[in-house]
């Protein structure tokens, strides 16, 4: 039988929308309405969510984000085969812990609504986030220590996501196009905290303790780490893998060749967002790839997989 891997994606991509085909499903959409009814920083997450200005702020967006993906998965887990593998992204390695069973669901939510103000508090300047592409990584590197910036996560041999301060980020992207490489360009992320830099050590060092306090179990499903694209399964690993990540590069094109190592044949995201599937798609063809947001419906996700699983 074919290996299936599920993704579970980080802040970029959410929207009103994100929880609409997970409230095609009793058990999910109740626990999409008690997700709405907690409130953060003085917003309820059900304002935050008709609020474009709120919904990319990071207090906010992880735990929303980690909630619509757990979400998808409450509404499909039982019409899945079990994964082989489950990769999560940024804050969706939070989430990949639920989906493997190594954390409750809650438990999870708890984790990255913790993580974001952890974070949070760690921008005492403004911070940015921008992808860059055409330029190999090395020169990347090269490039970034040199600013006074860092990689916050590699998703290419020619791609990456940089972050600092923003003061640092505008005063580099003039030099940015003269960097030795072909087709260079770069986007703004819609991050604003330089995650996965040493400017989140000192949420690394609370969050450590949080990760204490979680109840997290041995699991079966192996979940890839995003520092090193290696499996894990086991509690002390899991935290590890998960403090690390605050401060440390994602290698998430390590993730996706682990995948492909380990005979994944198709995947599946979790959505919100089909970012993660596109990038699994282009760097390893043979891999079908759909996101839950490339449907209208759940049946419609079901019946792919089904197919998938058949061929």
């Amino acid at each position: 039988m074919n290996k299936f891997a599920l993704l579970c994606p980080g802040q970029g991509a959410q929207s009103a929308q994100m929880f609409a085909l997970a409230s095609q499903h009793t058990g999910a959409d109740s626990f999409v309405q008690d997700v709405l009814k907690q409130t953060i920083h003085q917003h309820a997450l059900a304002d935050v969510l008709s609020s474009t200005a709120l919904l990319f702020e990071n207090r906010y967006a992880q735990p929303l984000l980690v909630a619509a993906t757990l979400a998808n998965w409450l509404a499909l887990k039982q019409h899945l085969p079990v994964p082989d593998l489950v990769a999560g992204y940024s804050v969706g390695e939070v989430a990949a812990h639920a989906v493997s069973g190594s954390m409750e669901v809650l438990a999870a939510l708890e984790l990255a609504t913790a993580r974001a103000a952890l974070m949070q508090a760690c921008v005492h300047a403004p911070q940015r986030m921008l992808a860059v592409s055409g330029i190999a990584i090395e020169d990347i590197r090269h490039f970034v220590a040199g600013h006074d910036l860092h990689i916050a996560i590699i998703t290419a041999d020619n791609k990456a996501i940089i972050a600092g301060l923003a003061t640092h980020i505008s005063a580099a992207i003039p030099d940015i196009l003269l960097l030795p490489g072909h087709d260079i360009g770069y986007t703004e992320v819609a991050v604003h905290i330089a995650s996965h830099t040493p400017l989140m050590q000192a949420a690394a060092t609370d969050f450590a303790q949080v990760l204490m306090d979680t109840t997290i179990c041995d699991t079966d499903v192996g979940v890839l780490a995003g520092i090193t694209g290696e499996t894990v399964t086991a509690p002390a690993a899991i935290r590890s893998s998960l403090l690390a990540q605050m401060t440390q590069t994602i290698q998430w094109h390590a993730c996706m060749d682990a995948m492909a190592e380990s005979g994944i044949r198709f995947a599946l995201e979790l959505g919100p967002g089909a970012a993660l599937s596109r990038m699994l798609q282009l760097r390893h063809p043979h891999i079908a790839c759909r996101s839950v947001a490339d449907f209208r419906s759940l049946e419609g996700v079901i019946q792919w997989v089904q197919r998938q699983r058949e061929n």
